[in-house]
């Protein structure tokens, strides 16, 4: 239990130590800093409604000076996020949608002119009550927005209800009459016999264009909730044969192996402990997506986590391979392993299994976290669940499965030599994490953080060579002391020190292909021009999207995107990208790799497969003219 609990403070730690490195946490801001950017009441033209018979609500949004918020649908050359309404209702009461106030320019992140809504606006909606009178109704609508100023955008997502009393007859409300009186006389009456109405009790999420006496009906998502269940699962299962969590399985093998010879309930309880380690990092890392707004695996945009996460596996790795022994218990594996011990080490492995999973959008699953970030909390972090019990459910099994665990070899001396063995899968990744720096931080401070690496390890080497226990007491208290000199001085030689300007800004090479710097401008350039393009959301910390750069050095490849003239732009998410971020979501995605092609003359891009091949990037080309 001391070590469930021990690993339960360090899932937090990290989760603080990523949090940590965001600028757009409130906490210790300026007190004007803090104050809300925008702000969503629910308003009625009426005190109290007659049953069946229509009224306006609207949703009121006062915007704070200099910030600004977008309308249903944006133009082609805006990129931002619609603002979204999901209403839920009374048992029996309807909505219908009304036509939403025209947008007008307002200024942009890029010093440019945008589209969309500032000061105080009225989204409107009617509303067709049920029931008797002397009853009530509580209307409840969820707003999903991004608001921006001049510099930055931050997701804005609030709940805002109304409780309406019902009468024989329907009372005005004399406070909204001018509110009300200022939008369409004939936004009542006129909507559209084809808008369809949100029965009881169901959420409806108002989407689409918004010209005045042009209604347009809720754009359904594309699968049910269920199916985005499903597919979290089958995306959390498919990350078990991902590159990202290759070196963690060699760890958690070593488990597996170790509990052979173990009683079928100790053999459960390591399969739950994992599950639980999976879960709750799953749910940190969950929490923090929707409470910032990030997007999935957003920690390794941050320079000091990357660094932290190559110091931590470098000790560990050290550790497998023999340079120090820090106690069994402590990673879950070893000869004279004990149960209550190993649980937490169980529970350890499902941690770093996690954490080395966030890198990937597996198949499946990128589909599923795009659709998470849209939900409201609670639907956000089931969807979360369901990728962790994917990602846990084989070695879940395999604990219910005791004969097949009777079939491995049972522990001995040869567990040593697979140990150390193992350590070079977590060595492995320490180079990895090292080049991800590389795309974050440039000359003399890697340097720096390359030696800082070197003492770390000097530090580990100290400890396993004097801190033994046969060792006289001066000689173990001296070497830890200089254990921790090395560790805390690599540290804090080698802490990345970040430079924006230092971001790509020039085209890149990949063989015969050269790429351009993706911005939303050169975008709606190339499109305007009726140029084809093809766009590479990618970052160095994704080990899919690496994988994935195969397919740009097949000949073939590289003589159709010429053959048939297609702008290749690349936009590298390695470093934190606000207007990335904004592009991923307009797409439905949160996580990269995404690819997508814009072909002249269509508005929706065709978004490619996770996973690229040949065929599935010819297939896409050869959509074009």
């Amino acid at each position: 239990m001391n070590k469930l609990i021990f690993c339960l403070s360090f899932t937090l730690a990290l989760a603080r130590l990523a949090s940590a490195q965001l600028t757009d946490l409130s906490i210790g801001l300026p007190a004007e800093k803090k104050q809300a950017k925008v702000a969503a009441s629910l308003v009625s033209e009426v005190k109290t409604a007659a049953p069946g018979q229509p009224f306006r609500v609207a949703v009121k949004l006062v915007h704070a000076p200099e910030h600004h918020t977008y309308g249903k649908e944006l133009p082609p050359e805006v990129i931002g996020k619609p603002t979204s309404l999901k209403w839920t209702l009374p048992e029996g009461w309807k909505m219908e949608e009304l036509p939403w106030p025209p947008t007008h320019q307002t200024p942009s992140t890029d010093g440019k002119m945008s589209e969309g809504y500032d000061g105080t606006v009225y989204l409107p909606a009617k509303i067709t009550p049920a029931g008797a009178a002397g009853a009530s109704g509580e209307i409840v609508v969820n707003v999903d927005a991004l608001v921006c100023d001049p510099k930055s955008c931050m997701p804005f997502k609030t709940e805002a209800k109304l409780s309406v009393a019902l009468a024989t007859t329907a009372e005005p409300d004399p406070a909204m009459a001018d509110v009300f009186g200022k939008m369409s006389a004939t936004s009542v009456s006129a909507v559209s016999p084809q808008a369809p109405a949100t029965p009881t009790g169901e959420a409806s999420k108002s989407s689409g264009a918004s010209s005045p006496m042009a209604v347009v009906a809720p754009k359904a998502a594309e699968h049910s909730f269920v199916v985005y269940l499903i597919f979290a699962f089958i995306g959390g299962l498919i990350l078990n044969v991902m590159p990202c969590v290759f070196p963690v399985l060699g760890i958690k093998v070593m488990g597996v192996v170790q509990q052979a010879g173990e009683d079928r309930r100790q053999v459960v309880m390591h399969g739950f402990a994992y599950t639980l380690g999976i879960l709750i990092t799953f749910w940190a890392l969950g929490a923090l997506v929707i409470s910032l707004g990030k997007g999935w695996g957003f920690q390794l945009q941050s320079p000091g986590f990357v660094f932290g996460l190559c110091v931590f596996f470098l000790i560990f790795a050290l550790n497998m391979a023999g340079v120090f022994e820090i106690g069994a218990s402590a990673v879950g594996v070893g000869a004279e392993l004990q149960a209550k011990q190993g649980l937490g080490g169980s529970f350890f492995s499902g941690l770093l299994a996690t954490i080395v999973a966030t890198p990937c959008s597996a198949p499946f699953l990128g589909s599923a976290l795009g659709f998470a970030v849209t939900l409201p909390p609670v639907s956000a972090m089931l969807m979360f669940t369901m990728i962790g019990l994917g990602l846990a459910s084989p070695f879940l099994v395999l604990s219910f499965a005791p004969k097949l665990i009777s079939l491995l070899p049972r522990p001995g001396a040869w567990m040593e030599s697979f140990k150390q063995g193992m350590s070079f899968l977590l060595f492995g990744t320490v180079a990895f994490l090292a080049w991800v720096l590389t795309g974050m931080i440039e000359g003399q401070p890697m340097l720096f953080l390359l030696f800082g690496l070197v003492l770390v390890s000097l530090g580990c080497w100290i400890y396993g060579r004097w801190s033994l226990p046969h060792k006289p007491a001066r000689t173990r208290t001296i070497a830890i002391i200089l254990t921790l000199a090395s560790v805390m001085g690599g540290l804090k030689l080698g802490w990345p020190r970040f430079d924006a300007a230092a971001a790509q800004t020039s085209p890149t090479s990949d063989g015969a292909l050269t790429w351009e710097v993706w911005s939303p401008e050169k975008v709606a350039e190339l499109r305007a021009a009726k140029t084809p393009v093809y766009i590479d959301f990618t970052a160095k910390w994704c080990l899919t999207c690496q994988v994935n750069k195969r397919v740009y050095h097949e000949a073939s490849l590289q003589a159709l995107f010429q053959k048939k003239k297609v702008t290749l732009l690349k936009a590298d998410w390695t470093n934190e990208n606000d207007a990335i971020k904004q592009a991923l979501t307009a797409l439905g995605k949160a996580a990269v790799p995404v690819n997508v092609l814009y072909v002249p003359g269509q508005d929706e891009p065709f978004i490619l497969p996770e996973l690229l091949s040949v065929e599935n990037v010819t297939e896409a080309l050869n959509k074009l003219p």
